[in-house]
């Protein structure tokens, strides 16, 4: 499979080469300048795939999160987290808390199924740390009633 990264810079090169060979001497490129725009090219895709990255790991941490303490608190039929766990774990999720090299940290309250729904008050609280890579629990903090 070829990636986004090689077709693009496929692409680019082509382009440039094809514009390179279409216009006169005096407006082609440069291979400084050629270069110049390939390793900016570089620097865009790396940051594409890395936030590619951060993004499939916060979505498996907030699955894991919402995981673990669903099934510490007896199933779904008994427990039911709060509705932002079941969001996008992305920007302005209200239940990740902080996200650092050291991993994701999740507070957010659950309670019997249906307790949003119905406006009733959440009768559990947890906090739990989830691994920068979205794919371990460090520490369930907290897993009890609201405090």
């Amino acid at each position: 499979m070829i990636s986004l990264r090689s077709l693009a810079l496929h692409c680019l090169c082509s382009g440039v080469l094809l514009s390179a060979a279409a216009l006169p001497p005096a407006f082609a490129q440069t291979k400084t300048q050629t270069k110049t725009q390939t390793t900016g090219v570089d620097q865009t895709f790396d940051r594409i795939e890395r936030l590619q990255q951060e993004a499939a790991a916060r979505q498996r941490a907030i699955n894991l999160a919402r995981n673990t303490v669903v099934r510490l608190n007896g199933g779904l039929t008994r427990y039911m987290p709060a509705a932002c766990m079941f969001a996008s774990a992305g920007g302005g999720n209200s239940c990740l808390i902080k996200q650092n090299s050291q991993g994701f940290l999740f507070r957010f309250n659950g309670g019997a199924p249906g307790w949003q729904q119905q406006n009733l008050a959440p009768t559990f609280s947890s906090e739990v740390l989830i691994a920068a890579d979205g794919r371990s629990v460090l520490e369930v903090i907290y897993n009890g009633p609201l405090r």
